[in-house]
């Protein structure tokens, strides 16, 4: 695994994702509480930033939104919970180092190859 410095805990907003290049991928970065998540920053179903979207954290779940169509995705999985979007974004593993977050893009958790 390559991890690479992506942010720290403070830049990651507690409704929204965090929007980081990390190599040739972009990458959004979204918390619930002490949990971090690093997912492909585009949607499946249109080439839309997913990092634009909320992030919805209430009643177990743990989703981003895409603010076009309104398609969510589980930050955990990857999968869309609603249509339009039928297809998963791929995951990145994370790795927190004190205050620092960590993302490899060179392995998805989900087995989806980024775009």
């Amino acid at each position: 695994m390559a991890f690479e410095r992506a942010c720290s805990l403070e830049e990651i907003p507690t409704d929204k994702a965090l929007a980081v290049t990390l190599g040739r991928f972009d990458v959004a970065i979204a918390r619930d509480g002490d949990e971090v998540f690093a997912v492909e920053d585009v949607c499946s179903h249109a080439e839309v930033a997913l990092s634009e979207g909320e992030v919805e954290t209430t009643d177990g779940g743990c989703q981003i939104e895409c603010w076009l169509h309104g398609s969510m995705f589980d930050l955990r999985t990857g999968k869309p919970t609603n249509f339009p979007a039928t297809e998963p974004v791929a995951t990145f593993p994370i790795d927190v180092r004190g205050t620092d977050v960590y993302v490899d893009t060179e392995t998805t958790l989900n087995g989806v190859t980024p775009a």
